[in-house]
């Protein structure tokens, strides 16, 4: 199968990058922005997406995990935070 699916030959890099990579912390946009206060100047990775609406979605990490949040309104960043704009942000399914 062609698409890099899970599970198929070109799928099998990918699921242990996942695996090496470790999990993704699912949070709400409050308990987000309460992590970013407690780095000094944390970094954050954005993207929108236009489906049914704009939503923006937002990743960080804080000794050693990877936080996920994602709104309908954009969230008020730090002013200290180094802001990388991505096209598209890709993680696993819950």
């Amino acid at each position: 199968m062609i698409g890099g699916v899970p599970g198929t030959a070109t799928g099998a890099p990918v699921a242990s990058a996942l695996k090496a990579m470790g999990g993704v912390v699912y949070l709400g946009p409050d308990e987000f922005m309460r992590i970013l206060e407690k780095e000094k100047e944390p970094i954050v990775v954005t993207s929108e997406s236009r489906l049914f609406g704009i939503t923006y979605h937002y990743l960080t990490s804080r000794r050693g995990f990877i936080f996920y949040t994602r709104s309908k309104q954009p969230l008020h960043l730090p002013g200290e935070a180094e802001i990388i704009k991505a096209k598209t942000i890709w993680i696993p399914q819950r």
